[in-house]
């Protein structure tokens, strides 16, 4: 029951204090009822990696994606997929790599690998029948889920345990479940775990020195989804989709 407060005339009381006299109302007489957020979908199905790693899925219109980032460090015909620790060394590579955030492989089951752009290229990082997402595979879901302003809100996991606050406009409404992997800058340094969720788009910027790719991402402070363009030697997130049947 909500309570409000009326306040009228004047009432005389003992010894000619004043009283106020107190109204309640039913919240059924108003619109005053907290909004509850929408239920977070649960995931529609699952897929299994060369290695093994296993994940969630979940239908986001007439996609399917991945709940979680993918973590492979082998590509989907075995071939390994090398691991560069050293920072100097990553940041002049002109050649395929992956890490786990601070190369602490504990991050991997949370948060997933981190890839350059070179292994995204190979086109064969997703598990076979999937596909890494274009620029334009980002907009149909970006579009599925309500527009560029309020994309991020609805694909971020809600909360701040592992989202920096303020989390901003978080519901996860499509189940997407992004998480703030953070990522590796062109240095070979890592930045922006809990403020920032990266993926790779399967697109590169045609002219541009160094070569630089497309991306997609979320961020702790806006509830906005948006792209961008990073140099190849960054290391952001993966998640593969295919069209929903």
């Amino acid at each position: 029951m909500l309570m409000r407060a009326t306040f009228g005339e004047p009432v005389a009381g003992m010894a000619g204090m004043l009283a106020v006299v107190l109204v309640c109302a039913c919240s059924s007489c108003g619109s005053q009822q907290a909004t509850k957020p929408p239920p977070i979908p649960m995931p529609t199905g699952s897929l299994t990696d060369v290695e093994g790693n296993v994940y969630p899925t979940i239908k986001i219109g007439q996609q399917e994606w991945m709940v979680k980032n993918l973590k492979t460090v082998t590509y989907n015909d075995g071939t390994p997929i090398p691991n560069v620790t050293d920072g100097p060394t990553w940041s002049t590579l002109a050649s395929d790599a992956y890490s786990w955030y601070d190369n602490a492989v504990g991050n991997k089951d949370v948060y997933g690998a981190l890839y350059n752009w070179y292994a995204v290229n190979t086109k064969k990082l997703c598990p076979t029948g999937w596909s890494m997402p274009s620029n334009g595979s980002w907009s149909t879901l970006v579009t599925a889920v309500g527009g560029d302003s309020v994309a991020g809100g609805r694909t971020k996991e809600v909360g701040t345990t592992l989202w920096q606050p303020p989390n901003t406009g978080a519901t996860n409404q499509s189940g997407f479940s992004a998480r703030p992997a953070g990522f590796r800058n062109v240095a070979g340094s890592f930045d922006e775990k809990g403020q920032n969720g990266i993926w790779w788009s399967s697109d590169q910027k045609i002219v541009s020195l160094p070569g630089t790719a497309y991306f997609s991402h979320v961020t702790s402070t806006s509830s906005a989804l948006v792209s961008a363009t990073s140099p190849f030697t960054t290391g952001y997130s993966v998640r593969c989709f295919r069209s929903a049947n």
